[in-house]
C-alpha cells in the first residue's frame, strides 16, 4: 500500500513545471512591440527647410545700379560726329563729348580720333580756343590756299634751322593758307635739286595736313586732294638755279641778308645746303 501512493504524488509534482512555460513565454513576445517607437522620420525632416532660408541674403548683392552719362551733344561750338582741325595734329573726327569726374571735379571733355594716325585725344571742353582747335575751312578759304601754291616760292637767305622752325610754326598753327605756303616753298619738281631729309620730311609733314583737309571739306579722297595739289604746285614758276640766284641777289640783299624782288617779296632760293 505504501509504495502506490507514492507514485501519484511524484507524477503531480513532475505535471507543475509543465504548466508554468506558457506564463513565461508571454513576456518575450511583449518585447517586439516596445521597439517600434524609435523612428527616425521626424529627426531627418527638420534640417531640409534650413537653405531656403539662406536665400533672401543674396539680393543685396544685385543693388547697386551703375550711374548713367549724360549725353551731351553740342559744346563750344562744336557737335558730335563733325570734323575739326586740331593745330597739332591736323584733321580729326568728334566722336561724342563726355563728362569724367577728375580729383572730384567734373569736366567735359571732347573725345577726338584722327583715324590716320589711330589716336584718341581727349581736350576739355574749356580750352578750346587756347589749344586753336577749329572748324574746317569754308569752300572760298579751301579756294585761296590752291590758289597760293600756284604762286612763286618764298625762300628767305637764312640758316636752315632758322627756316624749318618758321616752317614747322605754320604747320603747326593750324592755319590752311600758311600750310599752303610750306607746300610750296618746300616743292620740288623732277628738274630741280633733290631735297635735303629734313627738308622731304617737313614737306609732307604739310602736305598730308593741306590733303587731309581738302579732301573733307571737298568730300573727295586724299589721294584725289594730293593730286590736285600737286596740279596747282606744276603752274607755279620754275625756280632759278642757284648760281643764277646768287649772281642776281648780290645787288638786292638787305641788312638782314635776305634779297628782295622787285616787288618787295623773298626771293626763291634753289640751294637749300644752307
Amino acid at each position: 500500500m505504501p509504495n502506490k501512493t507514492a507514485k501519484p504524488a511524484a507524477k503531480a509534482t513532475a505535471a507543475k513545471p509543465v504548466a508554468a512555460k506558457p506564463v513565461t513565454a508571454k513576456p518575450v513576445a511583449a518585447k517586439a512591440p516596445a521597439a517600434k517607437p524609435a523612428t527616425k522620420a521626424p529627426v531627418a525632416a527638420a534640417p531640409a527647410k534650413a537653405p531656403a532660408a539662406a536665400k533672401p541674403a543674396a539680393k543685396p548683392a544685385a543693388a547697386p545700379k551703375v550711374e548713367e552719362k549724360k549725353v551731351v551733344t553740342q559744346r563750344q561750338g562744336f557737335k558730335a560726329n563733325e570734323f575739326v582741325v586740331y593745330p597739332a595734329h591736323g584733321v580729326g573726327q568728334i566722336l561724342a563729348i563726355e563728362e569724367q569726374e577728375i580729383a572730384g571735379a567734373k569736366l567735359e571733355l571732347f573725345v577726338i580720333n584722327f583715324i590716320k594716325d589711330k589716336m584718341t585725344l581727349r581736350v576739355p571742353t574749356a580750352k578750346v580756343a587756347n589749344v586753336g582747335m577749329r572748324k574746317l575751312s569754308d569752300p572760298a578759304l579751301v579756294k585761296k590756299a590752291l590758289e597760293t601754291l600756284k604762286g612763286r616760292a618764298r625762300v628767305k637767305r637764312t640758316m636752315w634751322s632758322r627756316r624749318a622752325q618758321e616752317y614747322e610754326a605754320k604747320i603747326n598753327s593750324g592755319d590752311i593758307v600758311a600750310i599752303a605756303e610750306v607746300v610750296r616753298d618746300l616743292y620740288r619738281s623732277e628738274s630741280q635739286p633733290e631735297q635735303s631729309y629734313s627738308e622731304r620730311q617737313l614737306y609732307e609733314a604739310a602736305l598730308d595736313r593741306l590733303s587731309r583737309e581738302i579732301a573733307v571739306v571737298q568730300h573727295s579722297t586724299e589721294t584725289e586732294a594730293v593730286k590736285e595739289i600737286e596740279a596747282q604746285l606744276a603752274k607755279s614758276p620754275r625756280r632759278t638755279s642757284a648760281k643764277a640766284e646768287a649772281a642776281d641777289g648780290e645787288a638786292d640783299t638787305d641788312a638782314e641778308g635776305e634779297t628782295d624782288d622787285t616787288d618787295g617779296d623773298d626771293t626763291t632760293v634753289a640751294d637749300e645746303a644752307a
